[in-house]
């Protein structure tokens, strides 16, 4: 990721926020020189640090998760197009976001109980304070599912903040900028969701 300086974020309280309000991640690994990408949500685990996740064993990513790989997750957080329009300085068209990389080690949970746990646990997790459903570990439908899914967790050895905020610009301008990404990020897709679903 190209990250100037100013645009560069080390605050990993900020990073793992992202990681928290954009739990989908893109699980990047390779083997022999082929890419494989997955989409999948991941939680991060604040007492051990570390990103716990699963796969569907018949992905075939699946062949390059072993013990030990070295693997990436990117983390999407708010984008939009900013037009010069709103500054109060003549500027340039550009595209403004928030993206993590995530860089560490792979290990596998083979356990059982432990990768129902994880499941729990990200269940509990993206259900919020409000929960409008229990994951219970007795449940009959995952203990169908459990051996046909690959719990994982991943040592983080880098963390890569791009915050590309227009932080270059003078107060005003930046502050129009967040206004602008604030706005943009709550915007009615309704027609677009409905369309993706006809």
């Amino acid at each position: 990721m190209y990250p100037p300086p100013h645009h560069q974020s080390h605050d990993i309280e900020k990073m793992i926020s992202v990681i928290e309000h954009f739990p989908l991640g893109m699980l990047v690994t390779a083997k022999d020189g082929k890419p494989f990408i997955t989409h999948i949500p991941f939680i991060y685990d604040a007492a051990t640090k570390k990103l716990i996740a699963h796969l569907d064993r018949s992905n075939p990513q699946m062949e390059t998760l072993k013990d030990g790989a070295e693997v990436t997750v990117v983390f999407k957080g708010p984008d939009t197009y900013i037009s010069p329009s709103i500054y109060t300085t003549p500027q340039l068209p550009t595209w403004n976001y928030i993206i993590v990389h995530i860089t560490g080690k792979l290990a596998l949970i083979n356990d059982n109980e432990a990768a129902k746990q994880t499941i729990i646990n990200m269940t509990e997790f993206l259900e919020g304070n409000q929960p409008h459903f229990v994951l219970k570990k007795d449940d009959a439908r995952m203990a169908r599912l459990i051996d046909y899914i690959q719990a994982f967790e991943i040592e983080i050895t880098n963390w890569e903040g791009k915050f590309k905020l227009s932080q270059d610009k003078i107060p005003q301008d930046f502050e129009n900028a967040k206004e602008e990404l604030i706005k943009k990020s709550r915007k009615d897709i309704s027609r677009f969701i409905n369309f993706t679903y006809n």
